[in-house]
């Protein structure tokens, strides 16, 4: 969780199903811990769905559970349980979750301890969680691929840089009220889809549909960039072709979000050369360059986040600095992720801006 309340609304995701997906009973709980399926028993609600216990989700859409009373602390951790009539034959999940989920067979929903559980780092069917607060309260969504993600992050220890900015947004009476919605997703593309849909694809559902969005930062690219040339080095009419449809999609999400009434802070993308999955040459780098001289330029985004920034390597600022690389030259380590949490500037998020 980033803000805390005295109730909360579970929602749950049959995009991606082909099928019906018949829950028929869940329930949420605070967890005695991250890495635990056990859950404290006097926290345990069961959740409804216009009243009834059991959902019947369309394919291709979610649903959202009626409001319950439980009182979360901000950045509190929830343990939401399920049961499934069948399995699905195919999933809406969250490969990237950095979160462990923990599964039996039966309905043990209101179970205090689930006994001998498989585990996965993976998150299935839930999507997002409302909270009820104060006037006045906002979202922040971060819209981004496996490095909002969180890849290289501590698997249960809640590091990403949102979790970050989230963490110092709570620490002061000024932003208090303001949530981070994380809709980052493993190898996300700006322009072709992925392990998920496009950034434009998804954009209305994972941006514009979150509650009380009010700013969201877009940091979106470097799949884009090094795909060019992932397999083989192609010309460089090829390169500024694609420099040139990255910079059309910012501007399609500007226009798009705009229209909503949302503030967009566009960031910089990060350096990536050594590393071993998209091995970029010289025009791929010049590319990220490119792209980052948009980014920064004045009258584009509403606000920058130079990312790029934090995280290069002064010496040779084509790579990431090794203290702030999780090992693969592309994703950083957690102190990576710390040092881009603590450089987003608060003051973006000023309604007098």
């Amino acid at each position: 969780m980033s803000i805390g309340g005295p109730a909360l609304r579970v929602h749950f995701s049959n995009a991606f199903g082909t099928e019906a997906l018949h829950i028929t009973s869940a329930h949420i709980a605070r967890p005695v811990s991250r890495a635990s399926s056990t859950i404290d028993p006097a926290s345990d609600r069961s959740l409804t769905f216009a009243g009834s216990a059991e959902a019947l989700i369309p394919p291709g859409t979610e649903l959202i559970s009626d409001p319950v009373d439980l009182p979360m602390p901000s950045l509190s951790d929830l343990a939401v349980t399920f049961h499934l009539q069948s399995p699905p034959s195919r999933e809406t999940g969250h490969p990237g979750s950095r979160a462990t989920s923990y599964y039996v067979h039966g309905d043990q929903v209101s179970a205090a301890t689930l006994v001998e559980p498989k585990q996965v780092d993976h998150w299935f069917q839930v999507s997002e969680i409302d909270v009820r607060t104060v006037p006045g309260s906002a979202t922040i969504v971060a819209l981004g691929d496996s490095i909002t993600d969180g890849h290289g992050a501590t698997t249960n220890g809640n590091d990403r840089w949102t979790d970050v900015l989230a963490s110092r947004l709570q620490s002061l009476p000024k932003t208090r009220n303001l949530g981070v919605s994380n809709q980052g997703i493993g190898g996300n593309h700006l322009l072709t889809d992925g392990l998920g849909q496009n950034a434009l694809a998804r954009f209305d559902r994972d941006v514009l549909a979150p509650a009380a969005v009010r700013w969201v930062i877009v940091f979106e690219g470097v799949n884009d960039l090094g795909e060019l040339a992932r397999v083989g080095e192609v010309s460089a009419a090829q390169h500024a072709a694609l420099v040139q449809r990255v910079v059309a999609a910012y501007q399609q999400i500007i226009v798009r979000a705009h229209a909503h009434g949302l503030r967009v802070i566009g960031a910089t993308i990060t350096p990536y050369v050594g590393s071993g999955y998209y091995h970029p040459g010289p025009l791929s780098e010049a590319d990220r360059q490119a792209v980052n001289r948009w980014i920064r330029s004045t009258g584009n985004f509403d606000a920058v986040i130079d990312f790029d920034g934090v995280l290069r390597d002064p010496q040779h600022p084509d790579q990431l600095l090794p203290a702030y690389d999780c090992g693969d030259h592309l994703h950083p380590s957690p102190a990576g992720y710390k040092a881009m949490g603590d450089a987003v500037p608060l003051r973006l998020f000023d309604r007098a801006n």
